[in-house]
């Protein structure tokens, strides 16, 4: 979490004096509510009551986690994780924290971002602006670095989620020229792949398959995660851990070698998503002047191999990977509240900063033969607003309902269903005869509103997107 102070972005600890809080919630055995730190540290002792990366549950509507008997939304766990952020600033600050700016992955859609910005409500918190974060790493580098009439490259890879955005930056204005990212690719599942080389190991040498063993996989999730930062600073790591099974240990030597032999198509996945977001910006690598690293998982030497090898160009590492999208988001916060701004750099007006993000996915609207409509195009800049005109298919129809959708697919059905869209009282006419406008309008946060207009009578009619319960819970 960051604050501006003195007119440029600082990042504040908390409560226990670090810079960074796991984003992990638990209960202990007393039935006390653990975040941060002190949950991760029961992650072995208490697995069964302790929760990780819900990042990548967010706006899932059936998707429930128990911890101490009681069922949790995605964006229940992540209030409370707001909640000790908020109260941790207040601790720091000796003063209420009424309003926040939250970041999101780029490649976030609708429910996501719906579902942050509850969890961000449930906190207690005003949400001012809910932005991407590989955006927000350009705002805290545009300001402190004087980057200035450059295109640049945002290559966000954190624990949970993969994102690549790519901006131009003149006169403080960052637009961004396209987007994208996979919501189910992170350093989780690097940690993964030695999860799996472990178990195995394990199984061949003594038999026992220890999956099924919760405070023993809890243990190996730990050491596999230790052991992938270990490896990106030396060449061979040891993952001990005694009396794993009964009597048996785990003591298993894994190389920097075999860590790149088994997760070379996760970076790989991460180049071909790159090759994307330059096609939908109209660039080549050579076009792009900079590129900046954001989230822990850049760290990984076969990452920076790959990526500077592709854009044939060194990464920017200037700002801690780990804090520069904190340190954006204030900066956007400063900008909402007209706070004084100050750069380093003489060449930055930072009076005069504006930010042009954009829809990350194209929005449209099932139609007949379930294919869908598009309505408003992927990479459009927000707020935005498109229309397209519908009709009855019988006669004498008086409700229109259908699926409001987001992704790149023809068919509906392969696309996200973010909810459903009802027009109730059209008057009595033949099939066809009805011109229904359909208004999507998507604002700065990327989250969706609908209106719609009877364009034969011209009443607005009213428009619901019906959110799936869950994320109204």
């Amino acid at each position: 979490m960051a604050i501006i102070e003195l007119g440029e972005p600082k990042v504040i600890t908390n409560s226990e004096g670090k810079r960074l809080t796991p984003s992990v919630v638990g209960f202990s055995k007393k039935n006390e509510l653990l975040v941060g730190d002190l949950a991760k540290r029961q992650m072995v002792s208490n697995p069964e009551n302790t929760v990780h990366s819900i990042k990548r549950h967010m706006g899932k509507p059936d998707y429930r986690v128990t911890l101490n008997n009681e069922k949790f939304t995605p964006h229940g766990i992540s209030a409370k994780i707001l909640q000790k952020l908020k109260h941790d600033a207040e601790k720091y600050l000796g003063d209420a924290v009424e309003k926040a700016v939250i970041t999101v992955p780029a490649y976030f859609n609708d429910s996501q971002r719906f579902a942050t910005k509850k969890a961000g409500e449930l906190a207690g918190l005003e949400v001012l602006r809910v932005i991407n974060e590989p955006t927000a790493a350009a705002l805290a580098y545009g300001l402190r670095d004087g980057i200035n009439n450059r295109k640049i490259m945002v290559y966000d890879f954190g624990g949970g989620t993969f994102d690549v955005s790519i901006l131009k930056i003149k006169d403080g204005i960052f637009e961004v020229l396209a987007t994208s990212g996979d919501t189910e690719l992170g350093g989780d599942d690097f940690d993964t792949r030695i999860v799996e080389h472990l178990l195995a190991r394990f199984q061949e040498a003594e038999g026992k398959n220890l999956s099924d063993i919760p405070q023993a996989m809890q243990r190996i999730r730990e050491a596999a995660e230790r052991c992938k930062i270990d490896l990106s600073t030396l060449e061979t790591a040891n993952v001990n851990l005694p009396y794993i099974f009964e009597n048996k240990n785990l003591d298993i030597d894994i190389t920097r070698e075999q860590f790149n032999k088994m997760t070379e198509d996760l970076v790989k996945k991460t180049i071909s998503i790159i090759e994307k977001t330059l096609q939908d910006a109209r660039l080549s690598p050579s076009e792009i002047d900079e590129v900046i690293f954001v989230g822990g998982s850049t760290r990984i030497p076969a990452v920076v191999k790959a990526v500077e090898g592709f854009m044939g160009k060194k990464a920017l590492q200037n700002i801690n990977p780990d804090e520069v999208v904190a340190m954006g988001a204030s900066v956007q916060a400063g900008i909402l509240g007209n706070d004084y701004l100050k750069s380093p750099r003489e060449e930055v007006d930072s009076g005069n900063l504006v930010l042009l993000d954009v829809t990350s996915l194209t929005l449209g609207f099932e139609t007949v033969g379930d294919l869908m409509a598009p309505i408003i195009p992927k990479n459009t800049t927000i707020p935005t607003r498109n229309s397209k005109t519908f009709t009855t298919h019988y006669d004498n129809q008086r409700v229109v309902r259908g699926k409001i959708l987001q992704g790149e697919e023809r068919a509906a059905s392969k696309n996200v269903t973010l909810g459903t869209l009802v027009l109730d009282n059209i008057p009595p006419s033949p099939k066809g005869i009805p011109r229904i406008e359909v208004t999507f309008d998507i604002d700065a946060n990327g989250i969706i509103n609908a209106t719609a207009k009877d364009l034969g009578t011209g009443i607005m009619r009213s428009v619901t997107i019906e959110r799936p319960q869950g994320l109204n819970d």
